[in-house]
């Protein structure tokens, strides 16, 4: 893996969490149906995507 994609793949998988949570809560998919009423879960998930383009920005301007 590179190091440049690191921001990309935090990106990424924050919007898949969020993803995940909306689908489960949509469609009572089991575990995933109560994600979407957890605020932790939510909070996780755009820190991850705030952490992934601060990172991509940081790595962008040292390289």
């Amino acid at each position: 893996m590179k190091k440049q994609n690191l921001g990309i793949i935090l990106i990424v998988l924050g919007a898949v969490l969020l993803i995940i949570s909306y689908f489960g809560a949509k469609f009572n998919l089991g575990f995933f149906a109560d994600l979407v009423d957890y605020n932790w879960y939510q909070m996780i998930s755009l820190l991850l995507i705030i952490a992934g383009i601060v990172t991509h920005i940081v790595i962008a301007k040292r390289s």
